[in-house]
Order: structure tokens, then sequence, then C-alpha cells
């Protein structure tokens, strides 16, 4: 379960753990990216980059999500995602929130 509220609706109900982040860096296509950067010069919305960038940022929020259950918490909370950056031959983005597990009453 992924948050991006900075508080859990009913926090006396969940415990908040450590800052979790993830990096994904996706390759373009030599071609694409060339052809991108002549699209750059003549003006116009650059599909490429864009697709490179949902897909990026699909990719970090599944790697957050993987690696809070792997530390045994049941989501991640305050879900951030920084200002994805276009570098050259890819695209990079960085995706971080606190994991959190949910008190289970009699267990506190």
């Amino acid at each position: 379960m992924l948050i991006s509220l900075d508080q859990y609706p009913s926090s006396d109900e969940v415990e908040i753990g450590e800052l979790l982040f993830t990096v994904s860096v996706v390759a373009a296509n030599l071609v694409n990216d060339i052809r991108e950067n002549i699209r750059n010069l003549v003006g116009g919305r650059m599909h490429h980059y864009e697709r490179l960038i949902e897909k990026s940022i699909a990719q970090a929020l599944e790697d957050l999500d993987t690696k809070a259950k792997a530390k045994g918490y049941d989501g991640v909370i305050g879900v951030k995602i920084a200002n994805p950056t276009v570098v050259e031959g890819g695209v990079e983005v960085v995706v971080y929130g606190n994991g959190f597990r949910r008190r289970v009453k009699g267990r506190e």
C-alpha cells in the first residue's frame, strides 16, 4: 500500500517506520534520443521522454512497495516523487516515503 498523504487517517492505528527510497534509471533508445533532440529544436511534445518518465516512475513505485514488504512493513506513507530528470541517454527518478505497520489490537 503506497499512500501519498503525510499522515495515516487514524495515526493511532499505525507505527511509522524508517525512510525508504528507491532510484529508477531507464535508458533511452539512441535513435529515439536523437529524434527527441531534433524535436527539442523545432518544438513539440517529447512523447518518447514522456513514456520513459512514466515507465521510470512506475518501476520506482513498484520497487518501493517491494522494499517495504521485504522489511516487514504494510505499506509506505508520505510517498513523494522527486522531479524526474532527463539525463543524457535516459531518465532518472527518486521515490521515497516512510514505511508503516498497522497496529493489531492486543499486540501493542
